[in-house]
């Protein structure tokens, strides 16, 4: 064998070993993504859902509040004296969520009360009464009732907000 089919059998030897060498680190990292991949996975979930309760009043007089509740609808909040009602129409719940993503807890959470009470109002109206009395909050159907506060669940990504009433016209 003369000098040049050595240096060719070496240099196919060589890229073999290379190739074998390449293969074996790239098995190598393929196994531990996946493992690292599925360990991960099995890790519980690291998700927010804190019960918060917050003033009614701060949501009501909130900006976005403003011109969104028109005044035509009265409410009155558990622990609220409220007139007789001449008329009832029954019991109605509004469940909202809103995106919390970078948003503070409490603007979430009064984004999300005031699209309760909007689904409130517009349910009165379309029931024919003028008032939603006996309003409290049911978060994952636990009842908070309060005259001064709602109950928000927040998260790192929803908030949402349920509240329940009774729909009645007033004199």
């Amino acid at each position: 064998m003369d000098a040049h089919q050595a240096s060719g059998i070496s240099t196919h030897s060589t890229m073999n070993q290379e190739m074998q060498m390449k293969g074996m680190f790239s098995k190598s990292m393929l196994t531990m993504v996946v493992a690292a991949t599925a360990f991960a996975m099995a890790q519980p979930a690291a998700a927010r859902d804190d019960k918060l309760t917050f003033p009614i009043a701060d949501a009501m007089s909130a900006p976005a509040a403003q011109g969104k509740l028109d005044g035509s609808v009265k409410f009155f909040f558990s622990g609220q004296t409220a007139p007789a009602a001449k008329q009832t129409f029954g019991t109605f719940t509004s469940n909202k969520k809103t995106n919390a993503f970078n948003k503070s807890d409490k603007e979430a959470c009064e984004w999300t009360f005031l699209s309760a009470m909007i689904a409130l109002q517009d349910r009165a109206k379309r029931e024919g009464g003028n008032a939603v009395v006996d309003i409290h909050s049911v978060y994952k159907n636990d009842e908070f009732k309060s005259a001064t506060e709602y109950e928000c669940g927040a998260g790192k990504v929803m908030a949402g907000v349920a509240l329940r009433g009774t729909v009645v016209t007033l004199p």
